[in-house]
């Protein structure tokens, strides 16, 4: 059967090379090796912003290697997206075309056959709901994920930066609410502040001294002034402005703790 169906793609080169052919098809054939070494794959909604993906994608195939037994590195699939429309549609609160364009990626990485999925940004969890009941393998929450960081913390009053759509919305206090966690935010003109920042600056990769004081200067308002035990990095750029820069504040780096818990999930811990 195999021969005939070569024969039929090219007589001259069956005819001379008979055995060769047979051979490549079967080997072509023959069952892959499984190269996962009982590790689970991730697939990652990247672009959300480029310069988080990047750590995202070294944090975690590291991080793995160094606690693989046989020090491999895991499959890893990132399907990037445009954040300057993530953030526009977000800001709209057009959340029917955000949910079609995360899905559209969504479902690519599942089609990669990702055991589990993960957006390396805050703000689009905004919608989280509507994309799990639609995507049959599970979204690794951000939010959900720095809650047990801070409930293992033990913190009872913590404060959130990021984007004016993940500070405004209740997504991001919801889960900590029901920890018994307080969430606040910066007063609105620190919060215009902060959004612009991050859109004008930190998603393009700049970082600014300037930008850096002004934030410090907000968090320590909200320190002494709000009583905030800690500060959630609430977008997935700013730990930036802080890179190679001594932090005197207690924080909450969704990054972070996030990049930890996908990287338990793929090593079955």
């Amino acid at each position: 059967m195999l021969r005939r169906g070569l024969l039929k793609i090219s007589p001259f080169i069956a005819t001379v090379f008979p055995p060769l052919l047979v051979k490549a098809a079967e080997k072509r054939d023959a069952p892959v090796k499984d190269f996962n070494y009982g590790m689970r794959k991730v697939g990652l909604i990247g672009g959300i912003g480029p310069e988080s993906t990047i750590p995202y994608y070294h944090g975690i195939v590291y991080g793995v290697q160094k606690q693989s037994p046989n020090k491999a590195f895991p499959k890893l699939t990132v399907e990037s997206l445009n954040v300057f429309d993530v953030l526009s549609l977000s800001s709209k609160k057009d959340y029917d075309a955000l949910e079609a364009y995360l899905m559209d990626g969504i479902n690519n990485l599942v089609a990669s056959r990702a055991d589990a999925v993960a957006m390396t940004g805050n703000t689009p969890h905004v919608i989280l709901d509507r994309l799990q009941a639609k995507c049959p393998v599970p979204i690794i929450s951000i939010v959900q994920t720095t809650c047990d960081e801070a409930a293992r913390r033990n913190y009872k009053k913590v404060a959130l930066l990021g984007t004016i759509s993940t500070m405004n919305a209740k997504f991001f206090h919801e889960p900590f609410e029901k920890a018994g966690i307080e969430v606040i935010v910066p007063d609105q003109a620190d919060r215009d502040y902060i959004n612009d920042k991050i859109g004008s600056e930190l998603e393009l990769g700049v970082v600014k001294p300037e930008t850096r004081e002004q934030f410090l200067k907000i968090i320590d308002k909200l320190q002494k002034e709000q009583g905030a035990q800690a500060i959630i990095l609430g977008c997935t750029e700013l730990p930036l402005l802080f890179k190679g820069q001594p932090v005197n504040f207690p924080c909450l780096d969704t990054m972070d703790i996030h990049i930890q818990a996908l990287t338990n999930f793929i090593l079955n811990k």
